[in-house]
């Protein structure tokens, strides 16, 4: 199982939240940048970043873009891999991405808004782009997950696959930044459903038996955030028992 650690990006300083909430942020690091080089140096082989301000404003903060823009500078010449969402929602904010040199863009509120959008952006980067699904109770939660909606986690990845969608990032919202482990036994399925095609796991993920129990149900790769920061473990321990040392 692959293991992408995440930074989280608010007014341009890497937090966590709990549960998705604004108003619980904890500010990590103040150079988000340097956090990504610590990533790299410890085995990462993809940093995965999201754009807080704009998941939840769905436009682009300038504290934010300078950020990401010496994240991507530090990774390039790290040959680590990319990948970025939060609030891309035009193909504009595809295209600007991608000018800074992200490898995957990760799209999550335009899949059930403007899936022709998505669809567009996967046939002119095959490979390139990644479908956020965050859900709750087994339902697409989007807007920064403020808003539910009645769109089953199970039809939208079938659709986000059936154009193009390189992986699907699984956010089991109820659990994310609360580390009390991840939702196992759904992600898998999810990941059975849609195989080969890369899912993703997210939220929760607190223990090193959490990273070993994803892995031994099949799940491809996760997203690991507020417990390396919060240091229960570190990033080349997580590695190790996710199987891909």
């Amino acid at each position: 199982m692959r293991v992408y650690p995440a930074i989280d990006l608010l007014g341009g300083q890497a937090v966590r939240l709990r549960e998705g909430k604004r108003d619980q942020a904890t500010v990590y690091d103040n150079e988000p940048w340097a956090v990504a080089q610590r990533f790299a140096a410890a085995g990462a082989r993809r940093v995965h970043v999201v754009d807080l301000d704009g998941a939840f404003a769905g436009s682009r903060d300038t504290a934010n873009r300078e950020a990401l823009e010496r994240i991507a500078g530090a990774l390039r010449a790290a040959r680590v891999g990319l990948q970025v969402g939060g609030g891309v929602r035009t193909r504009a904010a595809v295209e600007g991405l991608r000018d800074l040199g992200v490898e995957r863009v990760v799209l999550g509120t335009a899949a059930i808004k403007d899936p022709a959008m998505v669809a567009a952006a996967c046939a002119a980067h095959p490979g390139g782009v990644v479908v956020a699904i965050d859900a709750r109770n087994g339902k697409v939660a989007i807007e920064g997950w403020t808003v539910e909606t009645d769109v089953l986690a199970t039809d939208l990845a079938r659709q986000m696959i059936a154009v193009g969608a390189a992986a699907l990032l699984y956010t089991d919202v109820s659990r994310d930044g609360t580390e009390v482990g991840p939702n196992v036994e759904a992600t898998a399925a999810l990941a059975r459903a849609v195989a080969p095609v890369e899912v993703i796991a997210s939220g929760g993920i607190g223990t090193l038996d959490h990273l070993r129990q994803l892995a031994a149900a099949g799940v491809p790769a996760c997203v690991i955030g507020r417990a390396l920061y919060e240091e229960r473990f570190t990033l080349a321990d997580a590695i190790r028992a996710a199987g891909s040392a």
